[in-house]
């Protein structure tokens, strides 16, 4: 069977709620998400033995094999579906990693998209879906790589149409564990940050074939709960919204996920690719992208 190529976009959350925490340690969230035009690169040859060989400038940031979540999700699916088709992986790895903007999880989840082409199975089939949940709260929505919201502790998906929107994304190159920043928001089991009123009281998103200025001011009403306690964890996130927010253009900045990546979404594309420069030359150490989120 011939060589099979899947893209694994970066995953931006433009808001990000927390709902609470339940009683089994696990928090429910509500996020808006959108992927960007940054991505890595993986392929399947497909074989009867699983392995996995990483290239590109973030190889040496993805860790021993047995711990790579596109290792994790394919031996998973071989657990559910015996004579599954594996084969050779090879990733090339650009995003950058304990990022905030799901770049293993993006990587799990073209994982299984290529396991599904190799052996005819459908990307709903219960089986893949349900590795996806087991793998990694953020390999669903990568799964499906589309805009939408996310609710539970990212299993529920409702897909949106958003317009595109010019960014700028900041990663300061530190590593931001999620542990660690869900440790600093410092919520008990069963206890709650957001009541039912102010759920039931959350606005709704623009309606289908809403404008891009309609999509960016509903987006500048939400927020990221997390953002708060990422500053606690690493103060140069601050650092990084301060830099996007001086920016000519800027229209909102708001750190993604967990961190340490930062986004900005600009007016226009020129805008974005200049406010990147910009960034790029003032912190050479930095990793910066000038596209687009839809």
């Amino acid at each position: 069977m011939a060589m099979l190529t899947e893209t694994a976009r970066a995953k931006v959350n433009l808001t990000l709620r927390v709902l609470g925490r339940r009683a089994d340690g696990y928090h429910d969230l509500e996020s808006l998400v959108v992927f960007a035009d940054c991505a890595d690169t993986l392929t399947l040859t497909p074989g009867p033995n699983l392995t996995l060989a990483t290239g590109g400038p973030g190889a040496r940031d993805c860790g021993e094999m047995s711990d790579n979540l596109v290792v994790r999700a394919a031996l998973l699916l071989g657990e559910r579906i015996p004579g599954l088709t594996l084969g050779h992986f090879t990733l090339d790895k650009h995003l950058p990693v304990a990022a905030g903007i799901g770049g293993g999880s993006a990587d799990a989840a073209a994982a299984l998209r290529l396991l599904a082409q190799a052996n005819n199975l459908a990307i709903d089939d219960p089986r893949i879906v349900s590795v996806a949940r087991e793998t990694g709260a953020d390999i669903p929505v990568c799964l499906a790589s589309r805009a939408c919201t996310m609710t539970g502790v990212g299993e529920n998906l409702s897909m949106l149409d958003i317009p595109a929107m010019p960014c700028v994304m900041v990663n300061p190159r530190v590593g931001v564990a999620t542990k660690d920043v869900f440790t600093a928001l410092g919520l008990g089991k069963g206890e709650l940050l957001a009541g039912v009123g102010d759920v039931m009281l959350s606005p709704g998103w623009p309606a289908k074939g809403a404008s891009f200025d309609e999509w960016v001011e509903a987006v500048g009403h939400g927020t990221n709960d997390l953002e708060k306690p990422a500053l606690k964890v690493e103060p140069v996130i601050g650092e990084v919204l301060q830099a996007l927010r001086e920016t000519d253009g800027i229209r909102l900045a708001r750190m993604s996920g967990s961190g340490a990546t930062c986004f900005g979404i600009f007016t226009t594309d020129a805008q974005a690719r200049a406010a990147a420069q910009l960034i790029a030359r003032a912190y050479p150490a930095w990793w910066v992208h000038a596209g687009v989120l839809s």
